[in-house]
């Protein structure tokens, strides 16, 4: 039996434990886990420039949250840009750093954390001997800048939908897989 929906979307409801005493809370009823075995996706190549790929994670139009595995080639950089929100960045392989901050390069193990209003430019060293991953959880957008300062693109959950769809079906991968958020719409049917 469905759980009860409005517009498609669930109902939070009472909750018990598992051996049926009630909880003092409700909750959204959840049939399954939400997730996604990134190993089991395609890398989509070249997405954000020459040697930039990722893989998404989550993507969440409404909230403006996006959450992929990038990897990055030896040499391959992204362009100088402002962060409307914040970003947590954990690297898993690889070295990267801010060409604004050279001294603080980020190496396997590393977590930064990205206060909104934050603006650079992220480079990966030639002289890297693999490619570098980096797990990124932003809000919000990068509002990416060309090196003479004029505008070059917006970055955000729309735009890595957009890239998902376009490149996966551009570059023969099929369907991509990851968490989808939002839904808004109206709780009752309107004319």
């Amino acid at each position: 039996m469905s759980a009860p929906a409005i517009s498609g979307r669930p109902i939070p409801g009472p909750v018990s434990t598992t051996s049926g005493s009630p909880l003092p809370v409700v909750a959204l009823p959840q049939g399954e886990l939400l997730t996604v075995n990134a190993e089991k996706n395609p890398l989509i190549k070249d997405s954000l420039g020459p040697g930039v790929h990722f893989k998404p994670l989550r993507l969440d139009l409404e909230k403006g949250e996006w959450v992929v595995l990038a990897t990055f080639a030896p040499g391959s950089s992204v362009p100088l840009h402002y962060h409307t929100g914040t970003v947590d960045a954990y690297t898993m392989s690889g070295s990267w750093n801010y060409v604004e901050y050279p001294e603080q390069v980020q190496t396997a193990g590393s977590y930064l954390y990205e206060p909104g209003a934050s603006a650079h430019t992220l480079t990966c060293p030639e002289s890297n001997t693999e490619d570098t991953v980096v797990l990124f959880i932003v809000v919000g957008a990068n509002v990416n800048f060309n090196e003479d300062g004029t505008f070059h693109s917006v970055l955000d959950a729309a735009m890595i939908e957009h890239l998902t769809g376009a490149l996966s079906e551009a570059q023969g991968l099929g369907p991509i897989d990851y968490i989808v958020g939002g839904f808004a719409g109206h709780s009752v049917e309107t004319v």
